[in-house]
């Protein structure tokens, strides 16, 4: 019998997919839900090595389909939720902001209202930097639990509209809650419409790499995994009611990260395509992430390995990504 029932929603994206590795693999006494409504994001395949465990469950459902969550959660009476579920592409949020406010905000305070109706030990919320707007490139200054949230894209404006939700059913019903806001992620099985994975399979097959602007835009990099343990230890040992800062301390402009990819694949910096910049696209991301490591979490990936190693898992695994491009996936 499990120990404990932990649901994680947005299990078959990016981060959300390591996380369940990551606690199918140090909790075999918990038993792990993955819900997921496997949109063009999301894929299986990243699971197939967990069909077969009795500690894991798939379920495929809408986290804004109020009436099914709340039905969900009635049956299963999850002692934990890790949720991760979001539309988290900027530019397709300023193309169709709606289905941002939808899954984002709408979703969210779905699953917080069947949290509350059977009464979890923890929500964890997993946000982004985003929600806190740009800092300018001074290299001194950072963001800290207590910046203002100032979001300048539909995305971001969605994810903070969630943070406050998720920080007012702790104020007004008392729900258990922490909220995370992490740095720009890497590392494997990142959805090829991303910076790292997109440039990856371009410069493989000697495609143009586009870059927005001047390429001088700075976000603070973190490796999945260095992230995954983060939330880990925030689920289990956070202070109720806090928020917490994820951070890897690899400043990198978008040019820097462009360039390392094509140098390890030994490609021309022909490739680099300099493209209209981004609307409201933010100079510079970087965290502070003191609080966390208070707690005792320090990232174990600097940028210069974990960049090497996530190429060549790209390299090594081109049979998950390549069908997703395959399939004519907008990029």
């Amino acid at each position: 019998m499990a120990d404990k029932k932990i649901l994680i929603t947005g299990g078959a994206g990016f981060i959300g997919g390591n996380f369940v590795h990551h606690m199918v693999t140090k909790y075999p006494e918990y038993m792990i839900y993955n819900l997921d409504l496997l949109t063009y994001a999301g894929e299986l395949a990243k699971h197939n090595s967990l069909v077969e465990n009795p500690n894991y469950k798939f379920i495929q459902a809408d986290i804004a389909d109020y009436e099914l969550i709340m039905n969900i959660f009635k049956k299963e009476e999850f002692d934990y939720v890790v949720h991760f579920a979001a539309e988290s592409h900027v530019d397709r949020s300023i193309t169709d902001p709606s289905i941002f406010v939808k899954t984002n905000v709408m979703g969210t305070q779905a699953l917080l209202d069947a949290a509350k109706e059977i009464g979890v030990e923890k929500f964890v919320h997993v946000s982004t930097d985003e929600v806190y707007g740009e800092l300018d490139f001074d290299p001194t200054t950072f963001f800290t639990e207590e910046t203002p949230l100032q979001p300048n894209s539909p995305y971001s404006a969605s994810k903070a509209a969630s943070d406050f939700l998720v920080r007012s059913y702790h104020e007004t019903f008392g729900l258990p809650i922490n909220i995370t806001r992490c740095s720009n992620n890497y590392g494997p099985y990142h959805f090829p419409e991303k910076l790292i994975p997109l440039t990856i399979s371009r410069v493989h097959n000697d495609q143009n790499v586009p870059v927005y602007g001047n390429g001088q835009n700075i976000r603070d990099w973190l490796h999945v995994e260095d992230h995954c343990k983060a939330i880990d230890l925030v689920l289990h040992e956070g202070t109720d009611g806090e928020v917490y800062n994820v951070g890897g301390h690899n400043e990198k402009t978008n040019l820097e990260v462009v360039k390392t990819i094509i140098k390890h694949l030994g490609k021309s910096e022909e490739l680099i395509e300099f493209v209209e910049d981004r609307l409201g696209h933010d100079k510079r991301y970087a965290i502070d992430p003191s609080k966390l490591e208070a707690l005792g979490w320090k990232p174990e990936h600097n940028f210069d390995s974990g960049i090497k190693h996530t190429i060549e898992w790209y390299l090594e695994n081109e049979e998950w990504w390549k069908p997703l491009l395959d399939k004519g996936v907008e990029v």
